[in-house]
């Protein structure tokens, strides 16, 4: 009886194994399809810039979100965790980028209440990265620990296959 269940135990080892490369490889896959998309947005919007003569401060903000966006996306890469800092930079420029652009000829009551409401947007993503920044510094980020398995580790809990 105990060894049906060392089997049965062994034959689970396995499928977390498969699952977990299973789950790896579409990780890495889609991460690698969201960054190439990047990439290939901002050159797109890049040769629209060349074509056009001149760079606008729209074009410039566009490419900052790239650029965030590719900052992230790296990150996530390389540390296995998503770094809400990174959404809210880009929130911001984005709303930046919004209230420059698109609201240049305000004449409506409604768009100067849109601007304020904007601005108070901004200024809570603000707010909310000095908390971060502060609790980072007070109580350190879950990045800082080491808590991923060494590659000793993970040779330990491979099943023999």
């Amino acid at each position: 009886m105990q060894k049906t269940q060392q089997k049965i135990k062994q034959q689970e080892d396995k499928l977390q194994y498969f699952g977990g490369i299973l789950v790896d490889t579409f990780h890495y896959g889609a991460l690698f399809v969201i960054g190439a998309t990047i990439v290939w947005s901002s050159v797109y919007e890049y040769i629209a810039i060349m074509e056009q003569g001149y760079a606008g401060l729209k074009d410039i903000l566009l490419l900052f979100i790239y650029l965030e966006l590719g900052a992230m996306i790296g990150i996530y890469f390389k540390t296995h965790r998503l770094p809400v800092q990174f959404l809210i930079y880009i929130a911001i420029t984005a709303l930046a980028r919004h209230l420059v652009i698109d609201m240049q000829k305000v004449t409506e009551q409604f768009h100067i209440y849109l601007i304020l409401v904007i601005v108070f947007a901004i200024l809570i993503l603000s707010l909310a990265i000095l908390v971060f920044a502060f609790t980072a510094r007070r109580y350190g980020r879950p990045e800082d620990q080491i808590d991923s398995p060494t590659e000793a580790q993970k040779d330990a809990i491979k099943p023999d296959i």
